[in-house]
Parts: C-alpha cells; structure tokens; sequence
C-alpha cells in the first residue's frame, strides 16, 4: 500500500519502488545496503513534480537503502547538497538503529554512511481502525515511555523502557485503577541528541528532537510497528485510548551548525522556514534552531501521510501536536485555519481521531490559545498558572480559580465557539512534578550540565518551609497534603484533564525542572516510592468525576441553574467576597446526575487554602461529606484542602 503522494518505498509484486522528492537537487541515488556494507547505487530519475523514482526487481521486505543528494554545496545559499552525506528518507517507516551524534554528521565532504540509520523497507499492514472511546472531559494520562517503565519491578527487564512493557497486566492495573481514559505517549518516533549532550555524558530521553517522523526509535519499539499495534490493541482491551505526541515544528538537524541526516541534505529551503531574502538564516520558532515550513505543499503532505499511518497501521486514537502554532504558520504568520491545520481536519481518516494543540511556539506571534479550531483541544497554560498561584497564595485569586474550575470561558468562546476545549494541567513533563512543585521555590538543574541556567526560572512554585529534599515529617506532610488539594483542583475544573505519569504518587526529579537529557534515575519512576494515598485519592477523584459528569462537561457554565459560587457561610458571593484579596475559600456547587442511581443531585467542592480549619454552611441541610472512605456529617474544612459534599 503506498503512501497517498506516493512517496517512499513500496514493494511490489516483483520488487520495489522508491520514490523521493526534491525540487533542487541535480541528482539523487539510491543506495542499497547489506549492513554497513553499500551493495549496490542506483541513480533515481525525476519525473513530474520533482519526485525522483526507480522501480527496482528483486527487493523483498528488509531490504535497506537510503538516499545521496547531488548539487551545489553553498550553505550562505540555503544550498547543503553534499553526496558523503547519507540521507534518511522522510519516509522512512522503519530504520535499522537509533540515531547517534558524530562531528562528521556536521563535516562537509566527509562519509557517514557507517553512521547514519538506514530505512528499512517494509510490507504495510492495515489494522482495524475502530472510533476513538474518548471524549472530550476525560483523563488523559501524559507518560514517557522509557522512564515509566524501567524500574517497574514486575515487568520483565527485556520488556523495560519499550512501548511493548505498557501492555503489561502489572502496567494496565494500574491505569485502570487511577482512571485513565486515555494515554498520551511522549515523542516515539526516532531522535537524534541535541549536539551539546555526548560531551556532558547525556542523552535526550524525551524524544522531542525528530528526524524521522513515520519510524518509530528502535530503542522504545524494537518490534517496530507491531510492537506498537499490539500494545494498542491492548490498551483498547481495557478500554484506554493511545493519543500520539508528535514533533511537526522543527528536526534533529537543528540550526546551521547542525547535522545533515534527511531533510536539509534533500532539498533545505523547501522543508525548512528561511528569512525572507536571506536563504542561510533558518527561523527559529521554536527555538531549537530550525523550524519546518509546515505550509509548504510536499511538507503537509509528510505530515498528513505520517498521521494516516499511525492510524491505518497502528490504530492511533488520536494526536497531540507539539508547538502547535507552527502547524498553521504562513510568511505572514499563523492562521488557525491555515493549510496543514484544515488538511488534518478535512482528512477521512483523521476526521474522528483526538486532536490536542500545544497552542504555543516562541515566534512572533506564537501565544495562540484559544485560537484553534474545533475539535482540537488546547493546552491551557493559564488555568494552570492561576492555579499554581491561588494555591501558593497569592492575594486577589479567587475569581482565577472560579474561571479555571469552569473551563475558561473568557479563552474558550472567542470565535463564537459553544464548548471548552480546555485541556486542563497542573504540571507536565516541561517543568517541576507536581510533589516539586510544593517542595521548591527553585529549579536546580545543575545535573544538566549548563550551570542551572536552562528551564523557566519561574514555576510559582513554593516548598513548605524547606528547599528540597527533607526528612521532617510535618513538612512532608504539609507537601503531601499540598498535592492532595491540587491533584483536587484539577479533577473538579471543567473540560479535559491531564496527569504526568507518577504525578499521583508524588514523584519527584530533585527540583530539575528540565529534565529532557536525564535518561536515569533522576527521570525514571520508581515504583517502589511512590505513596499509597495519593494514589488511593487519585483514584477516588477520578471515580467521583465519572459518577457526577456535571465536573467534565465541556458545557459553558451560564450560572442558571447549573452552579453556585458560595462563600462558606452558604450564602452566594458577593462582589466584596469576589474582590477581596486575601478570601482563603470558595465554594462551587453544581447541579449533576449521579451515574449511581440516575437521579439528579447537586454536589460541591469546597476550596480552603487557608493554613486554619473552617466550618462550612451549605443551603439546606441535607449535606454530607464524600471523602475516599465514605460519608461524613460534619462539614468541616481541613486547612489547605478541597472537600467534597453531596446533598443527600
């Protein structure tokens, strides 16, 4: 089955077709390989379109090759053709080993054919597509593959750190128990370390540096796209979706000091974004040192192709699109419903899957929350933040925390828009976890090698009275309970929810707030560490939002009928109680059906974030509080807590 446009390799019944484009180079061969040892050169033809093809006899599936781009070399042109490099097709759907740095990736004139992957070609296999079970509302569980999974102690070591150990029984209980409605896989595809990472000792083991955006890393996936198929078929088994992050914004090739491995040997000044009238500066929207010109025509292609395979061949439920903003930016900066960000939407394979937008890149005009179109979902930076600071402390937050908990109304209703597409976080994988989070004011990110300077200086984040590591017990008590009321927070704010991996049992990196190079303990889930309760509440906030749906409706709260904002005497909030800045308590009732018995109730959640217990009042008297073992009649509210009452 080839790909749409074509391109790549394609067996056929008496060999196989390669095909590959590029608008600028004066030649490309196609080089076929037994190992490291070349076997064979074939000079491709061009044909319409500037695809360049040869249709070779005798090529069976495991077959490698890859591609040299002859032409001028002339990098002050934007021009980088130079035949010793060996180029990786951006086809690829299967490569031989991992990417590895080496100076002369980055040399011209000097050979790499021993270092480069090779692609692998491969018979395609359709799997059954089935519609995606989750809805916009649900729990979706962010989890890097390798660290998840190395140090769980019942899942056998071969199967550790690979995408085959999250089909593990031991693996799946616990998603299950926590609730997890969908997970959302960390980068999967095959990466190349940033430059500066082999002379610290480090590596990259998030995977957010692509350079083969269809081929799975062979050290996450080394059964391939199989690997990956059944894992999915599992995951559905249990009823849990697979959500794909995906790294469209910019390649490993990075900068002009970078390595040439695919794109910017086949043709640079199409896949890449250039300053107009100056060929040789990549623009940096990203700020990793290129950026792909996602509206360019063979570049959407690529990135249509690479959704549709996940989909036909593995299952996919859905994507999450790094540095979204990219995906719909034009010469003349974004537009929501630009060309790749309509083609995705418009695509008969695509059209049902889950769509999550990181609504921001570092370019002018790059902050886009809000701004995509339905159905893609949005990280949403602000709720988080306002979050962090209503729990931290900060005077003049209470109608922040309102605005969250109803899904932001005030970011999601522009453009007449009727549902939130909020993804709610309080932490993910670029930053503090959410234990750091209440155990430093300060990142400390000396492990990374570049003297703490890296990651956001600010993560409104505070530490309980000591930075870091302690073995006071009220302070680890008071960080426990901390964790508690957010995790809290989180689940009762209306829309999508999202939890890092480890989050629900307080995990924690040592204050390194970004991690991306600790491929070690410092990233890895220890299993063994983490506490029960948390856990053990995660679970019962997941529970109680999938028995009271009113929590993820994706609705807009209109404030008629369906929720109540009170102060803790149970009377409604006054425009002094919204203004006053030092208000330490809220509370939001709404009105929902209980999935238990089907009758329509109302419950509340009441927020002190104050450091003194408070007795609280609701209207009427037929109140009880919902806690993980059961109900209780006084409602009485622990200092920095959220409780739970349903009117009985």
């Amino acid at each position: 089955m080839p790909s749409p446009s074509g391109l790549g390799a394609t067996l056929t019944n008496t060999g196989a077709t390669f095909a590959i484009w590029s608008s600028s180079a004066e030649k490309i061969e196609l080089c076929l390989f037994d190992g490291n040892t070349e076997t064979a050169r074939h000079t491709l033809t061009r044909g319409e379109n500037d695809i360049h093809h040869i249709t070779l006899p005798g090529i069976t599936a495991g077959q490698r090759y890859a591609f040299r781009a002859h032409g001028t070399y002339d990098p002050d042109r934007g021009l980088w053709f130079d035949p010793s490099k060996l180029l990786v097709d951006p086809y690829a759907r299967e490569l031989d080993r991992p990417f590895h740095h080496d100076i002369r990736l980055m040399r011209f004139g000097e050979d790499t054919a021993d270092i480069v992957p090779k692609a692998i070609v491969t018979s395609q296999t359709k799997t059954k597509v089935t519609a995606p079970k989750f809805k916009p509302g649900g729990f979706v569980y962010e989890v890097a593959v390798r660290p998840f999974t190395m140090l769980h102690p019942d899942v056998p070591e071969h199967q550790r750190g690979t995408i085959a150990a999250l089909a593990h029984p031991a693996i799946l209980a616990h998603l299950q128990k926590i609730g997890v409605d969908a997970i959302e896989l960390m980068p999967i595809t095959a990466w190349i370390d940033e430059r500066h990472l082999p002379p610290l000792g480090l590596t990259n083991g998030w995977g957010y540096n692509p350079v083969a955006f269809m081929a799975l890393d062979p050290r996450l996936c080394p059964g391939g796209m199989s690997e990956l198929r059944e894992t999915i078929a599992t995951l559905h088994e249990a009823s849990i979706d697979t959500i794909l992050d995906l790294v469209f914004n910019h390649t490993g090739e990075s900068d002009r000091y970078g390595a040439t491995l695919s794109m910017r040997g086949l043709d640079n000044l199409s896949y890449y974004r250039h300053l107009p009238h100056a060929p040789d500066v990549l623009v940096n929207d990203t700020g990793t040192g290129n950026t792909v010109a996602c509206d360019h025509p063979v570049v959407q292609r690529l990135i249509i192709d690479t959704l549709r395979h996940f989909v036909l061949e593995a299952g996919i439920d859905g994507f999450r699109f790094d540095l979204a903003p990219v995906l719909g930016r034009t010469a003349s900066g974004f537009v929501r419903d630009g060309g790749t960000l309509s083609a995705i939407l418009a695509d008969d394979v695509l059209a049902d899957r889950i769509m999550i937008a990181e609504p921001w890149d570092i370019g002018p005009g790059g902050y886009q929350i809000g701004n995509f179109s339905p159905p893609f979902l949005e990280w949403n930076d602000r709720a988080r933040d306002d979050l962090r600071r209503y729990w931290r402390g900060d005077n003049g937050l209470t109608g922040a925390l309102a605005s969250a908990l109803a899904g932001s109304s005030e970011i999601f209703s522009r453009h007449d828009l009727a549902q939130i597409r909020s993804v709610n976080f309080l932490a993910a994988h670029d930053g503090f976890t959410l234990m750091d989070l209440v155990s430093h004011e300060h990142k400390h990110n000396e492990a990374n090698g570049e003297n703490n300077r890296d990651g956001h200086g600010e993560n409104l984040s505070w530490n309980n009275g000591t930075e870091g590591a302690t073995d006071d017990p009220s302070i680890l008590e008071n960080r426990r309970r901390d964790v508690i009321a957010l995790l809290s927070t989180l689940f009762v704010s209306r829309g999508t929810v999202m939890l890092t991996a480890g989050d629900e049992g307080g995990r924690s990196q040592d204050g390194n707030n970004n991690a991306y190079c600790q491929d070690n303990a410092i990233t890895w889930l220890d299993w063994q560490k983490l506490d029960p309760a948390i856990i053990a509440h995660t679970a019962f906030l997941s529970n109680l939002r999938k028995r009271f749906p009113a929590f993820a409706d994706t609705a807009f709260l209109t404030g008629k009928g369906d929720v109540e904002w009170l102060s803790t005497n149970g009377q409604a909030m006054t425009v002094e109680d919204w203004e006053r800045g030092d208000t330490s308590t809220l509370t939001m009732v709404l009105s929902t059906p209980d999935q238990t018995n089907g009758r329509n109730v109302r419950i509340a959640a009441l927020f002190n974030r104050g450091h003194d217990t408070i007795e609280a009042r609701l209207p009427g008297n037929n109140w009880q509080t919902l806690a993980c073992h059961g109900l209780i009649d006084t409602i009485m509210l622990p200092p920095r807590s959220v409780s739970f009452c349903i009117e009985t």
